[in-house]
């Protein structure tokens, strides 16, 4: 009886409760996938703790936004705000905006995991695309996060009134993993079509500035001229900066507006994993 217990589960065989063996529980196709992708993404944020000066370059940039854009036009206020003053309308933009930066240039890494040989070694693995991608995806949002507690303790330091309710932390860095996914997504599918380093950061230097501008993270959508809102308004940056600036500010007294954003950053990051995934074995071609 040991020996046939023993076979059992070397066979992938467990005991149920009358203590005969039962058929082995097969882990779900959504878990494979979870699970799969989860390992990449520890992979890559291992890389991190490697290396922390990226953390610390990338943080230059939206304080000096904030302390030279920002305080300077809290002064002259040539920009309506409603009821917050400009500094705390544009603290999410800039949070919005090193997602952005971050995530734009992802495709990079995957060209030069290539020419490692990297990527083949994923290719003839067993692991779905889906999952190489989304792990891809959640990698960004890992290395985005630092950005949000940098602009969050600058934030503080200039007076601006955050919001620290816990539920509302947590809605803050969903939006900035799922924004970064989004874009690095994006980005890696430019990269799979491309195939050179140069080409991707070229498209990335031309798609990073206009789609900044684009949206609504220096300025309301509302006074900009109509063919801008209509652009501001089918741009994937605008959803995550109003999403964040619903999260992170104060004053906030309506929730409904987060409904929209999570469902269209959700809903387009959907189809570029998809999409993503087709084109990701044309990388080594």
């Amino acid at each position: 009886m040991k020996l046939q217990e023993r076979e059992g589960q070397r066979a992938g065989l467990a005991k149920n409760a009358s203590g005969t063996l039962a058929l082995p529980v097969r882990r779900s196709i959504f878990g494979n996938l979870v699970g799969k992708a989860w390992t990449i993404a520890e992979w890559e944020a291992r890389k991190i703790r490697h290396d922390f000066t990226d953390l610390i370059t990338r943080a230059v940039q939206p304080i000096l936004w904030l302390l030279v854009f920002g305080e300077v036009f809290s002064h002259i206020r040539a920009i309506p705000t409603g009821n917050i003053s400009y500094l705390e309308f544009m603290s999410p933009g800039i949070l919005a905006q090193s997602v952005l930066f971050i995530s734009i240039f992802a495709g990079i890494a995957i060209i030069w995991e290539r020419d490692l040989g990297v990527i083949h070694k994923f290719l003839a693995s067993p692991t779905p695309r889906v999952s190489l991608v989304i792990g891809k995806g959640l990698a960004s949002g890992v290395r985005a996060l630092p950005q949000a507690i940098v602009i969050y303790l600058l934030a503080l330091i200039l007076g601006v009134h955050m919001n620290f309710n816990p539920l509302c932390l947590l809605g803050t860095f969903v939006m900035v993993v799922l924004g970064a996914g989004c874009f690095s997504t994006f980005s890696l599918i430019i990269a799979c079509l491309l195939k050179t380093r140069d080409r991707v950061m070229g498209i990335g230097q031309v798609l990073t500035m206009p789609m900044f501008f684009a949206s609504n993270a220096i300025y309301p959508i509302a006074i900009m001229p109509s063919w801008l809102q209509v652009i501001a308004r089918i741009n994937p940056l605008t959803y995550v900066v109003d999403g964040l600036r619903t999260l992170m500010l104060t004053n906030t007294t309506s929730y409904t507006s987060l409904v929209p954003d999570f469902a269209v950053l959700i809903g387009v990051t959907i189809v570029l994993v998809a999409l993503g995934a087709k084109l990701y074995p044309r990388i080594v071609q």
